[in-house]
């Protein structure tokens, strides 16, 4: 048998140690064994919308009512009978919270596999690629891959589409959560454009308004009880909390100036409510993997990624700043963890990663 964490479905803030059938390896197939990952309010978010966003259906549990949360991180192959994969390289990826894997690769480009298991080809593709590394250091480097770079990616993929779309002709743009890892990374790729004709906002609470200041990516912070002090002018909100009364406030406080209101996390999960009739434009949910898929088809392969993993390499190569690196041994250090995040007393100048 292998170890994993089960989450309920229908309550995320509830978890236990499971365990899945160790099988037998298919012509093909590749046994992965998890090294370490990350644990972010990313996976909460993952939790959050598992049905909606079918993140459950990455790696089945097997057990009704139970699901695998996905996290990003490294692994190792521990058995092959696959030529793409050979026993003993290190691959980063989607992973399941657990302590292995079995997928069926397929080589895309040089170090790039797809995993083909037949559950996974209506998922998302770029959830499904799996980076060959060098080999496995399981130092820093290493854990902020883990930790930063899908944050960091939707950061980047939001910044890119906000450009894209000539930010909706707003003037302000609204960033929710901005003490989360993506909002931060967002702020601070929204600053880099010499000459930017929009006011940066970044949306905290009293507690981590300190902390967002002390970024200084925002041109202003404001923390969630004063939403209707801000600016009535053209705005864009990039709401990556998912709090529903915040939402209603603050498009209520806007009228017809939200010109966009754009879902993307959900790390206030438990705030978050159906949607119901609000001033300005009608929020709409962003899919960082459709962006991805437009600018591959417009710039061609590669170009997209090497942009993402430029970014995260700027935001990274500053994250001593403000980053506390917090390394645990083994998955029954996770529940801990994984509570503090899913009821929000996660501390934002830290991030974790399990050794396993």
């Amino acid at each position: 048998m292998s170890a994993c964490i089960l989450v309920d479905q229908h309550d995320i803030t509830q978890l236990q140690m499971g365990t899945q059938t160790v099988r037998d390896l298919q012509q093909g197939e590749v046994r992965l064994t998890l090294q370490s990952f990350a644990l972010t309010a990313n996976n909460v978010t993952y939790a959050a919308t598992g049905k909606f966003l079918k993140y459950w259906e990455f790696f089945p549990s097997g057990v009704e009512g139970k699901g695998i949360v996905p996290v990003w991180g490294t692994a190792v192959v521990s058995e092959s009978l696959s030529e793409a994969l050979k026993v003993g390289q290190a691959v980063y990826g989607f992973l399941p919270m657990g302590a292995e894997l079995v997928i069926h690769p397929k080589q895309v480009s040089a170090r790039v596999f797809a995993d083909e298991t037949a559950h996974r080809k209506g998922l998302p593709g770029v959830y499904n690629r799996y980076i060959a590394l060098p080999n496995v250091r399981e130092n820093n480097e290493d854990f902020l891959r883990a930790l930063l770079q899908p944050l960091i990616a939707t950061s980047y993929l939001l910044f890119d589409w906000l450009l894209d779309n000539d930010c909706f002709g707003a003037t302000q743009i609204v960033v929710g959560s901005a003490s989360s890892k993506t909002g931060l990374g967002l702020c601070k790729f929204l600053a880099e454009p010499e000459g930017r004709d929009y006011r940066i906002v970044g949306l905290t609470s009293a507690g981590n308004l300190g902390f967002v200041t002390g970024l200084n990516a925002c041109d202003q912070v404001v923390t969630y009880d004063a939403v209707d002090t801000l600016e009535q002018v053209p705005t864009v909100y990039v709401d990556m909390a998912g709090d529903a009364e915040v939402k209603l406030r603050l498009h209520n406080h806007l009228g017809d100036n939200m010109k966009h209101s754009a879902a993307v996390g959900t790390s206030h999960w438990d705030k978050f409510a159906e949607p119901v009739p609000m001033p300005g434009a009608k929020p709409k949910f962003f899919f960082a993997p459709a962006q991805i898929a437009k600018r591959r088809e417009e710039w061609g392969p590669g170009v997209i990624e090497g942009r993402i993993e430029a970014a995260t390499l700027r935001i990274a190569a500053e994250s001593g700043d403000w980053l506390t690196l917090k390394v645990h041994q083994g998955l029954a250090a996770v529940p801990a963890i994984y509570a503090d995040l899913a009821q929000g007393r996660a501390v934002p100048d830290e991030g974790h990663v399990f050794q396993l």
